[in-house]
């Protein structure tokens, strides 16, 4: 959300709407309101990570209204609660031929809005211009202000805004700043309140549970039918292990796959209803050759939280190849590890009956690319050993598992490896997948055992089905060497459990007025300097000493220079990207929990591999579209290398149509445009997110770039109103013994004629019992009971709509009954809220980015 919330400020800085410049108050309203209505449509699919993201984006306009515009001028001591509503006036805005400043008084700005304007209580904010041939204001308008403010030194000279301490209303900042965060918490307010409590945490991604999810794709042709049940047998041992702790995923998904079809997507967040479905599926059908595996590992990808874990169970080649680069493209972006579950390889049976098709060693080669990609295992096991292999990778289902180092050679060659263990790491794990290889173990101490030794101590427990192997080491602190002895394609991923590991992103560093960075949609550019935005997770005293990017193939890496950040964030420099698949390493330092404790080393890798490209690629539109209507995503390529022809690529995980140019020729240095134009069907459920992926390969196909969007699909509204409550009735027999006495209401609530309906009716405040019933009659009309103990004398409804207005009703016994329907905009002060906003981190964001 913060990074969103940045990105404002990189990419839209000349969009006065998104600031609330140049008293463009109606349109930057419209882009909160619009954004609120995606979040919230978005939050009832519990598609999460499309409502994060956008409300990151609205967080700046809402937070930049109070710094830009007159609003504590004015005296006002509360939010404006118009600007999250459509359906109300935002306040009196100036209009264009009317002055607003007068020239500020030499260096002094506090009284150069004009007295007119702030007695007649109109808005205004300041115009800007950064480029000194485009500065211009109309007459006797206020400027933004600020040294980078060209239109500040057109009279009438000076500015308003309140950015800073030291900005042309700087001593108004503070005050400025607290009125954002209670306006960011009044926002917040509302989308819990229509979303509930527990859903609005999974969206914050505050939980008991972890960040990750787990998702099953699985072939469910009849000849599965024994992996399915295998399937069945080991995803109860899974969730039952995790439910409960830390390690509990928070989102589980499964998408089948078939021919000529795949799917329909499950995605829960209820452990249950997943065991559920799995023990549902039911194998058939299948008579082609090829499946449809990566259209369903697409789905996956998308529907996923970043850095999750993937199983794709198949006996089948793929029928849908020309997706390779797609998926490897969302593996890239969502940092997704991926284990591939293959008892169909030629390479372990030869022999060929009818109707039981076989994976040749091209078909195989593909699952191998894709799980080296993402740092997961491509296992070949037979049927009947599938269980044994299944059992042995779900153990690496566990979000505190970390990588110490991982590496592949193809074609295989010996080679000497080392991987850093610290004193946090337990449960020390080795992955080896490949044949005819021989390997040498050397211990911190010197002690060494090899791979046809079964009585070395080195080796705790080891088990070898098809072409994997799992070895358990004995956890010991220090520098671990690995000899490896192969001619043959093998991969080697040490792992290990610790509660210190990393994410990060690669960043684009503003070259704009404004400091901050953006995180990259696509592959950093090959041979040229570029950045990291590295975050260090499980402890609060360790710090990053080193980053490296090092090559997946090789021994080559490029070291970074490291600059911490705010929020334990570390900004990492390297003047080089390699222009070979790498992985990212870190290494760090620890001081211990407690000032007496002894500081250690760590290292960390990433599981994913990464690429770097020569083709530059962009696109930005609009992020929110109505089902129906034609959407164009404009986007442009540009090369450093060879010119020529170059290939694109588009696709979506929802297979909406869409059109665009198959080629476009480039010249080097020279960019080129392009646009996909889609349309999301009318039936299309409001709030349903889909990721398009758009494509460039280089002329020869040794290159390929890739920019991969998220879009939220939403319905128009024209209902902006709160549902109503009527009182039906009110009994009471309170007496001073509250205990034995009860008092009860019956509610009618509707949405009115014009309304969408009633969503659900939830308690805000009391300790009854309540019961909803949606008459039968009229859909918009739900009738309320409530029972409680006079212990209990107050009641507190929240009534949320099918758009998730919400309004609010209370009643008492007491002296009588009171019922009031209140907007979402409430302020409200609950600790869950307050608790929100910690773990968030939530800044105001001004427009030096800070």
């Amino acid at each position: 959300m913060v990074l969103r919330n940045v990105r404002v400020d990189v990419r839209h800085v000349f969009n006065g709407e998104y600031h609330f410049d140049e008293e463009m108050f109606v349109q930057g309203r419209k882009i909160i309101t619009d954004g609120i209505r995606a979040v919230k449509a978005s939050v009832k699919r519990e598609n999460f990570e499309a409502a994060r993201q956008k409300l990151g984006q609205i967080f700046h306009p809402l937070q930049d209204f109070y710094s830009h515009s007159n609003w504590v001028e004015m005296g006002n001591k509360l939010p404006n609660p118009n600007l999250i509503r459509s359906d109300t006036s935002i306040g009196k805005i100036a209009d264009k031929s009317r002055a607003t400043c007068r020239n500020c008084d030499g260096d002094d700005c506090t009284n150069n809005i004009l007295e007119d304007i702030l007695k007649e209580r109109i808005l205004i904010s300041g115009y800007t211009s950064m480029l000194p041939i485009f500065a211009s204001k109309p007459k006797g308008k206020c400027s933004h202000g600020g040294a980078i403010d060209r239109t500040s030194s057109i009279e009438p000279k000076g500015g308003i805004n309140k950015d800073s301490l030291d900005a042309s209303h700087g001593h108004l900042h503070t005050k400025a700043a607290n009125m954002a965060i209670a306006a960011t918490s009044e926002l917040l307010e509302d989308i819990r309140q229509a979303a509930g409590d527990k859903t609005f945490l999974q969206m914050m991604g505050i939980s008991k549970r972890s960040s990750r999810g787990l998702s099953f794709v699985i072939n469910t042709r009849k000849s599965m039918s024994d992996d399915i049940e295998t399937v069945r047998s080991i995803t109860p041992l899974i969730i039952n292990s995790d439910v409960g702790t830390e390690n509990e995923p928070s989102l589980f998904i499964l998408v089948p796959s078939n021919d000529p079809g795949f799917g329909k997507m499950i995605k829960t967040t209820d452990p249950t209803a997943f065991k559920n479905a799995i023990n549902s599926l039911s194998a058939n059908g299948g008579e082609d050759v090829e499946e449809l595996s990566l259209s369903g590992l697409q789905l996956a990808l998308t529907a996923a939280p970043s850095s999750s874990e993937i199983f794709l169970f198949t006996d089948a080649p793929a029928k849908d190849k020309h997706l390779k680069s797609t998926v490897i493209a969302l593996i890239e972006r969502t940092q997704t590890v991926v284990n591939f579950m293959i008892t169909g390889s030629t390479a372990l049976s030869r022999r060929r009956r009818r109707n039981d098709s076989k994976i040749t060693a091209s078909d195989m080669q593909l699952y191998r690319d894709l799980a080296h990609a993402s740092g997961g295992q491509a296992i070949e096991v037979t049927k009947s050993e599938l269980p044994v292999a299944t059992s042995i990778i779900t153990e690496s289902s566990n979000s505190s598992l970390v990588t110490l180092l991982q590496a592949a050679r193809s074609p295989g060659k010996a080679d000497n490896f080392t991987f850093m263990v610290d004193e946090t790491v337990t449960k020390l794990t080795v992955y080896i997948t490949g044949r005819s290889l021989t390997f040498t173990l050397i211990s911190p101490t010197g002690e060494s055992q090899q791979s046809s030794d079964t009585a070395g101590s080195l080796i705790t427990a080891s088990q070898s089905v098809g072409n994997f192997q799992s070895l358990q080491l004995k956890t010991e602190a220090g520098l671990w060497k690995m000899k490896m002895v192969s001619t043959n394609t093998y991969t080697l991923k040490v792992i290990g459990q610790s509660p210190i590991d990393f994410v990060f992103d690669f960043v684009e560093v503003s070259q704009g007025p404004f400091a901050g960075f953006d995180v990259l949609d696509t592959r950093p550019q090959a041979g040229v300097n570029g950045s990291l935005l590295v975050t260090l997770t499980g402890s609060d005293s360790a710090t990053v000493t080193e980053v490296a990017l090092v090559e997946s193939s090789g021994s080559g890496e490029v070291k970074g220079v490291v600059e911490p950040q705010a929020s334990g964030n570390f900004l990492v420099h390297v003047d080089r990207i390699p222009s070979v698949e790498f992985v990212v390493r870190v290494k760090g330092q620890d001081g211990g929990v407690t000032p007496k404790a002894s500081s250690f080393v760590f290292q960390r890798q990433s599981p994913i591999n990464f690429r770097a490209s020569n083709l530059i690629i962009s696109a930005e539109s609009n992020d929110i579209l109505e089902p129906g209507t034609p959407f164009s995503v404009p986007f442009s390529v540009m090369t450093n290398g060879i010119g020529g022809n170059v290939t694109i690529r588009v696709t979506n995980d929802r297979h909406f149509d869409s059109t665009f140019p198959s080629s476009l020729f480039l010249e080097t240095g020279k960019s080129v445009n392009g646009t996909v134009t889609l349309t999301a069907p009318l039936n299309t459920p409001s709030g349903t997110d889909f990721t398009l992926t758009i494509e460039a390969e280089a002329p020869g196909g040794n290159d390929t770039n890739y920019v991969v969007l998220r879009f939220s699909v939403v319905n128009m509204v024209t209902d902006f109103t709160q549902p109503a409550c009527q009182l039906l009735s009110l009994q009471s027999n309170c007496s001073n013994n509250c205990s034995s006495s009860m008092w009860e209401i019956s509610v009618r609530v509707t949405d009115g004629s014009e309304g969408t309906g009633v969503d659900h009716v939830s308690l805000k405040q009391g300790r009854g019992s309540l019961n909803t019933n949606l008459t039968a009659d009229n859909g918009n009309v739900t009738l309320v009971s409530y029972k409680a103990s006079c212990c209990s004398p107050d009641v507190e409804l929240l009534v949320v709509d099918q758009v998730g207005n919400v309004g609010s009703c209370s009643y008492t016994p007491r002296g009588g009954s009171m019922a009031a329907i209140s907007g979402s905009t409430k302020l409200s002060y609950s600790p869950l809220l307050y608790l929100s906003m910690v773990i968030l981190g939530l800044h105001v964001l001004t427009e030096l980015g800070i």
